[in-house]
């Protein structure tokens, strides 16, 4: 290993292998597929398509960086504890994809199942606890309501007593509920189309995007127009701006999501932690620090500036759950841009302009989506025909007034 880094330090050629495009690479004037958004839905669905229908022709563009947006600004939950049957089968294939995505990359993504508990202070809550958790186990998803002591025996370290403002009474214990490393599932899935033939440009914004007689023909870029044959909008918090430059109104607004981090400490948190009254969720990271997020900003913005009030809010609702947090220091606050939908469920499918595909709509759920999205997504493309799971994300369903309504199943109410 020494004489393999004094050759790396001493070379004047990288010798490692470029895992990424070349930042140099010229656009080509025409690929197949243009895929808008480099995050871990658009890489996601460019490595799909190349392994497992043939398709390499493939453009990856982001105004960014790769995984510079949504994929690296949320707190990396994964869970499949939805409400309704459809989000709930969704999910769940998502989280059996996440289980064997290191060895689908051989790259680590370092996933941790630790289980999630949902905290009920009211008895409303509970009832719909006990409804989410019939729906789950029905659909093979491992959801319970549990009560006090099984919660004391889950997080020891959790506010039990009684004499609070809100104490709690009961719990949803998820036991599929697992984190991820964000930025890795992204790199995992860039390397993986890359090796495939599939280029990645970054730096590389899309201006326009042009449609002749109602059918997708090219994306105009800073650096030069692109003809396509098909094309697929991957771009989270920007999916309304992007989306009216094909010519489509979507049903959503944009939030800003707030999040923070404190310094190390040792492990001694091991579930995610959330409470839909508090507007809390935290969890312990396997470096040690703990991961505290909250509700969106009650107002649309396009911004990922963080602000004190937040920073306050989240500080006084972690220390309601867990008062040794009072010495911890916060390290880091950041904010991500959420697309949110009427019904809080995304927007999957086909458009109105022929041969371009929405992947939209995703809010504060999008990162524990990634691969199945990706897979699905990839099948569409490739095949034209729109597969069964997400079939009832269809944009359509705002015009059939037949929305999908998940909007209890946030980890910290919105």
């Amino acid at each position: 290993m020494p004489f393999g880094l004094l050759k790396f330090g001493l070379s004047k050629a990288y010798p490692a292998q470029h895992h990424f495009t070349p930042a140099n690479t010229e656009l080509k004037k025409h690929y197949d597929v243009v895929i808008i958004g480099a995050g871990g839905h658009g890489t996601s669905i460019a490595y799909y398509l190349a392994k497992y229908h043939g398709v390499t022709n493939i453009a990856v563009l982001d105004k960014g960086y790769l995984g510079g947006g949504s994929t690296t600004r949320n707190t990396a939950v994964i869970r499949s504890n939805y409400l309704t049957e459809e989000g709930v089968t969704f999910y769940r294939e998502s989280v059996k994809l996440f289980q064997d995505m290191s060895n689908e990359f051989g790259f680590n993504v370092m996933m941790e199942n630790r289980g999630q508990l949902t905290l009920a202070h009211n008895d409303a809550t509970i009832r719909s606890f006990r409804w989410r958790a019939e729906v789950n186990q029905h659909l093979g998803v491992r959801s319970e309501l549990v009560d006090r002591q099984a919660i004391r025996e889950l997080v020891p370290n959790l506010n039990m007593s009684e004499d609070v403002r809100f104490p709690i009474i009961a719990g949803l214990w998820h036991a599929d509920g697992a984190t991820a490393r964000h930025d890795a599932v992204a790199w995992g899935y860039a390397k993986g189309a890359c090796e495939l033939g599939v280029e990645l440009h970054q730096l590389t914004e899309v201006q326009d995007i042009e449609v002749t007689q109602g059918k997708i023909t090219a994306v105009k870029t800073n650096r030069g127009r692109v003809e396509c044959g098909s094309a697929v909008q991957a771009v989270a918090g920007a999916s309304s701006i992007v989306g009216m430059q094909a010519g489509i109104r979507l049903p959503i607004h944009s939030y800003p999501l707030q999040a923070m981090v404190t310094q190390a400490y040792k492990p001694l948190l091991t579930p995610h932690v959330s409470s839909p009254q508090f507007h809390v969720y935290l969890h312990q990271t396997s470096r040690g620090e703990f991961v505290i997020g909250g509700g969106s900003d009650p107002y649309p913005l396009y911004s990922t500036r963080a602000t004190l009030d937040q920073k306050e809010s989240l500080a006084a609702a972690a220390l309601e759950l867990f008062p040794f947090l009072s010495q911890v220091r916060v390290m880091r606050q950041w904010a991500g841009t959420t697309d949110m939908t009427p019904d809080y469920s995304p927007i999957m499918g086909l458009s109105p302009v022929e041969n371009y595909y929405l992947d939209a709509g995703w809010g504060t759920w999008g990162f524990k989506a990634t691969p199945i999205c990706g897979k699905t997504m990839a099948e569409l493309v490739a095949t034209g025909r729109v597969p069964e799971i997400i079939r009832p994300f269809e944009l359509e369903r705002f015009y059939r007034f037949e929305q999908i309504n998940e909007a209890g199943a946030t980890a910290a109410s919105h």
